[in-house]
């Protein structure tokens, strides 16, 4: 049997793992599967069609699963999925999606998502991302893995955030995000490549050197963006070493829907 406190609410037809573990006055609906060794504190409420991962943790006073923030929601089963070992820190909200979209929101795993961050309906969230206090997603936001969304940084509907790049405080996004970049302010500017987070995961010098080249073609260099575009072709080809992280910055920038942020 898990572990469930007896004050917390937990509807019959929810699918607790046997070691799930849930705090006093926590809600629980019907529709809701729990993996194993994951943790529900105090005062969460979990509802809506929510599957949710092994060895999570939900800190107290957090709305995971409600409907979504959307006028166009009319009552459909639209779904929420949290996958392995992530962190979700207090106050935090977590809505279902919309079949305006793929009619799920997703987290991934090993995400370290700290208090009152907002994930809106249909956002896709990878893993190993870092959200500080009060990051804030529209709907239909896209964050690549190793994201690092600092405090108070928001993010307009419909944007996309490559993987690896780093948002600083208070910054407000409006346009797309290529990986590994670096950038600040409201509105955002690009400060360069996210080199120290490149370090940490083993990026090696090699890589670096190709993924900052590619960056100055598309800041710095005075090309267009189409012309920027060519010249990573030539680059990705002249640096084998780091032809991998060119290529992936090259396709974001052709599948970039709201521009980028340049």
């Amino acid at each position: 049997m898990a572990k469930i406190h007896s004050t917390a609410l937990v509807d019959p037809a929810a699918q607790l793992d046997a070691s799930v573990e849930v705090g006093p006055y926590s809600i629980i609906g019907p529709h809701v599967t729990i993996g194993a060794g994951t943790v529900v504190g105090p005062h969460v409420v979990i509802e809506g069609h929510t599957t949710i991962g092994a060895d999570n943790k939900f800190f107290q006073f957090s709305s995971i699963g409600a409907a979504p923030q959307d006028k166009k929601w009319n009552g459909e089963a639209t779904r929420l999925e949290i996958g392995d070992r992530n962190t979700i820190r207090e106050f935090c909200t977590f809505n279902t999606g919309t079949v305006q979209d793929a009619g799920v929101t997703r987290l991934g795993n090993d995400n370290w998502i700290s208090a009152y961050v907002h994930l809106a309906h249909d956002c896709q969230v990878g893993n190993n991302t870092i959200f500080s206090n009060n990051a804030q997603l529209a709907g239909h936001v896209e964050i690549g893995d190793w994201v690092i969304m600092s405090g108070f940084a928001n993010v307009h509907q419909f944007c996309k955030i490559g993987a690896h790049a780093f948002v600083g405080m208070s910054t407000s996004l409006t346009q797309d995000v290529p990986p590994y970049v670096l950038l600040n302010g409201n509105p955002a500017q690009a400060h360069g490549v996210n080199i120290e987070g490149l370090k940490r995961r083993g990026f090696t010098r090699e890589q670096i050197n190709g993924i900052r080249s590619a960056y100055k073609l598309i800041y710095r260099s005075g090309l267009t963006l189409e012309e920027a575009k060519v010249a990573l072709i030539a680059e990705e080809a002249a640096t084998p070493a780091a032809a991998e992280q060119i290529r992936y910055m090259r396709t974001f920038l052709d599948t970039a829907t709201r521009g980028i942020v340049r």
